[in-house]
């Protein structure tokens, strides 16, 4: 439609101008620009890394309600039992057929300490989100059936709108340090200068895909 014209036709991702327009101001991000950016993250930023594995926020919502027996229908396409780090965006939607929500935070599994970590702007806001999936998803990832559940120290966002860099930001991070020490406990919490210039940085890297 012309009044809100394709911006960006990124592999599995299509961004409209209404899309990019809530990085301009002080807007929560929907599901599409977190898609598109663990998409970047996967085919461009860490293309050669088979070790880290980006699922969207649609997929993560299927998964928050598909019971475990199904897991492998999601899982399997994905290879997430070869991965080392699997890095999923969670948001507090509690409907079944729609992502969304109100708050993303970020869930992250680590193969070699076999824990899942939960990064949450808001501490607490999405605990009870993040571990009902965690729980759910060591039935299939989990070599043990056990395993470990960890919140870890977050930057707190100090506004309503935000959740959503924090998450973009947060990825950043500790995908840097997964690469360099391959772990994720001791990977800090991100900069309030990261998150105050993501909008900005997005939107250019948006723009150079463009061409």
């Amino acid at each position: 439609m012309s009044h809100n014209p394709v911006i960006l036709n990124f592999h599995e991702v299509l961004l409209h101008k209404s899309d990019t327009d809530l990085l301009n101001g002080p807007h929560w991000l929907n599901d599409k620009i977190i898609s598109f950016y663990f998409e970047y993250l996967e085919k461009i930023a860490y293309k050669d890394e088979d070790k880290f594995l980006f699922v969207s926020p649609e997929v993560t919502q299927c998964l928050k309600v598909c019971p475990s027996e199904d897991l492998s229908v999601f899982l399997d396409p994905l290879q997430v039992k070869k991965r080392d780090f699997v890095f999923l965006a969670l948001n507090d939607c509690v409907e079944v057929d729609f992502p969304g929500g109100t708050h993303w935070s970020l869930l992250a599994y680590s193969t070699p300490e076999d824990t899942f970590f939960h990064f949450d702007s808001l501490s607490g806001r999405n605990f009870k989100q993040a571990w009902k999936l965690s729980a759910n998803l060591f039935r299939y990832i989990s070599s043990d059936d056990g395993g470990d559940f960890q919140e870890l120290d977050s930057l707190q966002q100090g506004n309503g709108y935000d959740c959503g860099i924090h998450v973009l930001c947060n990825v950043d991070l500790i995908v840097d340090f997964c690469a360099k020490y391959n772990k994720i406990k001791g990977c800090g919490k991100v900069l309030e200068y990261n998150v105050a210039t993501k909008r900005t940085k997005v939107l250019d890297l948006i723009e150079s895909l463009t061409k």
